[in-house]
């Protein structure tokens, strides 16, 4: 059974709501991306700079980037919570798993600075 400890407070139904809304995003980016292509078959790098320093496909890639992050966390958290179990490793499991769970949380952060910083340059 996940303990509160390892869920955060957050329910079924948020998870379910963010892991959808983080999807469309990320979709809609890659529809985007995609399409830019298609219509820019010979595309040169002074056009590609010129669409990434307009706000508003800053905005799109940092929202883009923040959903990867929310997806990543809440596809892990799920992986985690359904795998390593008290039934499956034993008494240690909660331990094992907040261990995963508190790497899982440093990586995404780590990632999630590192876009934000290539993004922005800041």
């Amino acid at each position: 059974m996940v303990t509160t400890v390892t869920s955060f407070g957050r329910s079924g139904l948020s998870n379910w709501i963010v892991q959808r809304v983080s999807a469309f995003v990320m979709t809609a980016y890659l529809i985007f991306i995609v399409g830019y292509f298609v219509l820019n078959t010979d595309l040169s790098y002074q056009q590609w700079a010129g669409l990434h320093s307009g706000l508003p496909m800053r905005i799109f890639s940092l929202l883009t980037i923040l959903s990867v992050a929310a997806h990543a966390w809440i596809g892990m958290w799920c992986v985690l919570t359904d795998y390593i179990t008290v039934r499956t490793i034993g008494p240690k499991a909660t331990a094992i798993r907040i261990f995963f769970q508190l790497g899982m949380i440093a990586m995404i952060l780590l990632y999630l600075m590192w876009a934000i910083d290539i993004l922005w340059g800041i």
